[in-house]
Formats: structure tokens, C-alpha cells, sequence
């Protein structure tokens, strides 16, 4: 994946940042070459647009190769195995820091010129650059925002090294990176066009960034309640289907839930904005639940699922995928077991290790199992469910989220990731970045 330049960066990194839209959110350029980035990114959620000053620490014969990086309220960040690897001495760090505390200190005084930071206490704040090479200069960042008090916070990339990504996933909240090549290279070689980013420009787009309201989403799609037959019973369901869609997913939902959970309601709107369909189904009849044994009965709700799965086939010719809460995953994993044309499977809080492991290791679809890191059983669970997969896998922690995901902009993390693995494996191709 290449760039046109930085505002085509910007732009598609919007994209994926959408989930955020009316969010309290506050975007932050790292200068210059991030700002351009930041500038798309700040217009297209509505947000206000600052810049966050911090430095690399180059080494002086290769600035280009940075041993550290140092940020705003004398925040210092060293990479001790660079240092090590070139040899430098303390006397040779202290003086390209002194150095480079003179030039963050002009940059601030001419990039905010007397106007106070943007507040940064209790919201979301997403740190933008135009790409990451050792992640230095994005790891001070990160630690000047989390000193400001945020509430939460992204890192967003349009590209970046592999190796720099697992160290910002532990100062960041969530690390959005559109493309993390195998051999990285350079910053600059992922776009087409690289120009120097100047003083001018960085003060130019911040005093054109005023926010704006959100652009209002497009209409969503018509959604229907339909009966889907499932043997001798039929299954209410609500199906949105935009147009033109390219796949759909089925939902199934956890014990004591439905078609209107709102959770799932709410993920599913996010994945109809990024051109996927969606059932939303009612496992069991309103006499069916009154028994609880047919709540946990694995067997019967994945063969309710793969009705549905047959009725979406019939309906659209539509690739189809499935998205599990808590017991309704395990049904998921269950029915996508004897499916081979099920594309992809999303557990959300789910309880994988319900589906039998013989089943688990027969599933071909690619698989993502979410789970909020403070759901530790549930977790724990997780992990022995992906040990027993055979197929594509990958488990997905949310910082600070419980079972069910209720705290602040832990849902919109499950979101952005149900849609982007469902983008990725069930409907590839759809711009998303």
C-alpha cells in the first residue's frame, strides 16, 4: 500500500477512524509531516485540531536514526539499544538533546503563538503522524498526552514498522496502523509524493482547523423485520442490507439477549456504514425461552444459525459471516464448524469454549475473539478456545473493558475491529483501507 501524499493519508485514516465521529475527541498533529495527516483526519471526526511538539533524538553522524525522542513538560524517551548499537557517550546525548530542547522550544512558541494547548483532560485524544520508524517520537507523545490527563488514547498511522508497534501498544490505548509492511525502510517511501513539510504550512492548517460539526452520516440503509425459517419454528430477525452490499453477517446473540441489544445493535450499524449487511436474530422463540437449558444448548442454536446462514444465501448471494456475543459465540464457532462457506466468525465477550473442541479445531473461517481485559475468566477462557483453532485466529484484548463492554469507548473498539476483520476477510476490496 502506497500514498498518494500526506492529505490522501489523512484521508483514508479517517476512514477507519470513523467509529469516533461525535465522539469528545481532540486530534493531535506531531510536526510537522504529521500535521497535513492530522489536518484530514481532525475535519473528517469534527474535532479540534492541536499539535503536540516533540523531537527525535538523532544520532549525530545518522540523524535520520533516532536513539530517542524528547516532547513537551520534559518528556524523555531513549532507546538504549540504539545508544548501545552506535556507541554514542553521555556527553554526545546531552548535547544533541540541548540542541533539539532549543528548536521544540522556538517550534512551540511559533505553532501555538500565545494561545493555550487544547484541553486534553477526560477525552479521547488521537495522536497522528505520517508514519513510524522506531516509534521513538510517537512513544514520547503518547506519554506527554497520558501526563495531560486524557480519558483515552489512539495512536494513528497510515504506515509503520512492525517492530515499533508492540512497545506503542503499551503507551497507547489502541494503535491504529493502515499498513505495517514487512520490510519497512523509510517513512518517505510509502508515498508518492514526500515533500519537506514547512513552518508556514503547520501554521496555516491550524489556524484553518476551527471545528466543524460532523458531517451528518449518510441515511442508513431500510431495515426490515423478517421470519426466518429454522425447521418448525420461524426466527424474528431485523436485516439491514445497504446498497450495494458485499457481504452480510448474521448475529448471534448471548443468553438473555436479542435482536434489539443494543450492543449488538450498535456494531451493527457500524458495520452497515462500512457496506456490510446484517442479521440480527432471535435464536429461540418467545416459548423457547422460557426453558433456560435451551439458552446453553450449543447445539441447537448453531443449527438455528445455519438456517439463517441458508436463508441470507437465498435472500442475497452474499458472502456470510458471523459475529457471536457471550454464548452465541460458541454457537458461532459451532455452526461455522459444518460451514465451510461461513467467511469469517467475531466473538465479542464470547464463550468460545462452549462449541466442542473438536469442533473448534474443524473451523476454517478466519476468527477474531474480542474480550475486555478486565473480563479475566471470560479471557482465560479465550485463550484455551484459540489454543484448540486450527484456522486463522487472533485474540483481541480491550484495555479497561469488562464483559460487557459498557465502559467509555470500549464499544467503538469492538466496532472498528469486527469491521475491520470482516472487511479484510469476508468482503475484501471495499476501500477501507
Amino acid at each position: 500500500m502506497r500514498f498518494d501524499d500526506r492529505t490522501d493519508a489523512g484521508r483514508r485514516l479517517a476512514r477507519r477512524l470513523e467509529y469516533l465521529r461525535g465522539a469528545d475527541v481532540v486530534v493531535l498533529g506531531l510536526p510537522r509531516g504529521g500535521v497535513p495527516v492530522a489536518y484530514e483526519v481532525a475535519q473528517a471526526l469534527g474535532a479540534p485540531l492541536d499539535v503536540l511538539v516533540v523531537r527525535k533524538l538523532g544520532v549525530p553522524w545518522q540523524p535520520e536514526l533516532g536513539f530517542g525522542a524528547i516532547g513537551e513538560q520534559d518528556v524523555r524517551v531513549l532507546n538504549e539499544d540504539v545508544i548501545r548499537d552506535a556507541g554514542l557517550e553521555p556527553a554526545e546525548l546531552a548535547a544533541v538533546e540541548a540542541d533539539e530542547r532549543v528548536e521544540l522550544e522556538r517550534r512551540v512558541r511559533e505553532y501555538r503563538a500565545g494561545r493555550d494547548p487544547v484541553p486534553l483532560a477526560g477525552r479521547t485524544v488521537v495522536v497522528v503522524d505520517d508514519g513510524l520508524a522506531t516509534g521513538a517520537t510517537a512513544q514520547a507523545a503518547c506519554r506527554v498526552v497520558r501526563g495531560r490527563n486524557a480519558a483515552r488514547i489512539v495512536l494513528a498511522v497510515p504506515v509503520g514498522a512492525g517492530r515499533a508497534l508492540p512497545l506503542l501498544r503499551t503507551v497507547a490505548d489502541e494503535v491504529v496502523c493502515l499498513h505495517s509492511p514487512a520490510y519497512f525502510g523509510a517513512v518517505g517511501a510509502w508515498y508518492r509524493v514526500f515533500d519537506q513539510t514547512g513552518d508556514d504550512e503547520v501554521t496555516d492548517l491550524l489556524a484553518h482547523s476551527a471545528p466543524r460539526s460532523p458531517a451528518p452520516p449518510d441515511a442508513p440503509p431500510p431495515n426490515r423485520e423478517v421470519e426466518v425459517p429454522a425447521g418448525r419454528v420461524r426466527l424474528a430477525a431485523r436485516f439491514v442490507l445497504p446498497e450495494p452490499a458485499r457481504a452480510v453477517v448474521a448475529f448471534a446473540h448471548g443468553s438473555g439477549s436479542g435482536r434489539h441489544s443494543p450492543r449488538n445493535r450498535y456494531v451493527a450499524a457500524v458495520l452497515n456504514r462500512a457496506g456490510l449487511g446484517t442479521l440480527l436474530l432471535d435464536l429461540l422463540t418467545e416459548d423457547e425461552e422460557r426453558d433456560r437449558q435451551n439458552v446453553f444448548d450449543i447445539a441447537l442454536l448453531a443449527r438455528r444459525l445455519q438456517s439463517a446462514a441458508l436463508w441470507l444465501r437465498r435472500e442475497t448471494d452474499l458472502p456470510v459471516g458471523y459475529f457471536g456475543a457471550s454464548t452465541g459465540a460458541g454457537a458461532a464457532l459451532e455452526a461455522a464448524a459444518d460451514d465451510l462457506g461461513i467467511g469469517a466468525v467475531v466473538s465479542r465477550g464470547g464463550r468460545p469454549d462452549l462449541a466442542s473442541a473438536a469442533s473448534l479445531a474443524r473451523v476454517r473461517a478466519p476468527t477474531l475473539l474480542i474480550v475486555g481485559s478486565l473480563d479475566t475468566q471470560v479471557l482465560s477462557l479465550n485463550r484455551l478456545a484459540a489454543d484448540r483453532m486450527l484456522c486463522e485466529h487472533r485474540l483481541a484484548v480491550v484495555p479497561g473493558a469488562s464483559h460487557l463492554f459498557a465502559e467509555p469507548g470500549t464499544l467503538p473498539v469492538v466496532a472498528g475491529l469486527a469491521r475491520d476483520w470482516f472487511t479484510t476477510h469476508l468482503a475484501p476490496g471495499d476501500g477501507t483501507g
